[in-house]
């Protein structure tokens, strides 16, 4: 038996265009020249570190120089450049949008390395400081398999029921946790936190330095966690974990994995700690 012939492609017929509308435009005519050349000028400013004169810039950017001079004096305006005897450096404007970029990339180091060592260790990772008086968690890298415990009690002011909070309290001096327990008392928060003020500074001044800190359903039943300490200078820092407490035999053994995955990219990681 023959195979009945294939149909036929059927190519569709060109759209002409309405009367009055304009035909489309390459995506080169939607760029802006004047953009682009001020982008260059900064660029070209920005490796001069002692700054460079108009017909320099002019010249390496191949503007010419009543354009040079035009744009030099919009970036001046808006702050993106300054002028010093005769040289152009770059503004105080310029300067903001790099460190923003730097911070945004410092940021996305500390999420690409809780996302491995999430996957890695199969737990919910933490990082968290203290920044003027306040714990701050930054950021948690989680999967719906492994859930992040909920806030479902503010974390700044339960420091002493989490092993987030009593890691970064113990890396305090005596005066700094005093005042943050005045400010933030302890309070029951389940049947296994912490009665006082009193027993919470003793358990804090004996905390060995570096060893992780561990908390078992003080801040939410059902839930075991622990703290690794990270200083940077004057900055109390803390990477953490959570299971629940079903897999509490883990706790130890994936802290120390933590520990050890954190001392490989302490390097790249030590100018990402202020994000």
């Amino acid at each position: 038996m023959t195979a009945p012939p294939a149909p036929s492609r059927l190519t569709a017929p060109p759209v002409q265009p309405s009367p009055g509308t304009a035909p489309a435009q390459p995506q080169s005519a939607t760029l802006i020249g004047s953009v682009q050349r001020a982008m260059r000028l900064l660029e070209c400013v920005a490796g001069h570190e002692h700054g460079a004169p108009a017909k320099q810039l002019a010249r390496e950017t191949g503007l010419a120089l009543p354009t040079a001079y035009h744009l030099l004096r919009t970036l001046i305006h808006e702050g993106y450049l300054r002028r010093d005897k005769g040289l152009f450096f770059l503004g105080d404007a310029a300067v903001r949008l790099s460190s923003s970029g730097a911070q945004q990339k410092r940021r996305s180091t500390i999420v690409d390395a809780l996302a491995g060592w999430r996957d890695a260790i199969g737990v919910p990772v933490y990082y968290a400081v203290y920044r003027e008086g306040e714990i701050e968690v930054m950021c948690v890298s989680d999967t719906p398999g492994n859930p992040a415990v909920e806030e479902w009690a503010d974390f700044r002011e339960t420091a002493h029921a989490h092993a987030i909070g009593q890691c970064l309290l113990s890396q305090l001096d005596d005066a700094a946790r005093r005042d943050h327990l005045d400010r933030y008392p302890v309070q029951s928060i389940t049947p296994y936190t912490v009665r006082d003020n009193h027993t919470l500074l003793r358990r804090l001044e004996r905390t060995r330095r570096m060893e992780p800190v561990t908390e078992r359903q003080e801040y939410a039943l059902g839930t075991v966690c622990a703290a690794i300490p990270i200083t940077m200078g004057t900055t109390a820092a803390t990477m953490a974990i959570s299971l629940p407490s079903h897999q509490a035999d883990r706790l130890m053994s994936a802290a120390r994995q933590l520990q050890s995955e954190i001392g490989k990219l302490m390097g790249s990681l030590a100018l990402s700690i202020s994000i």
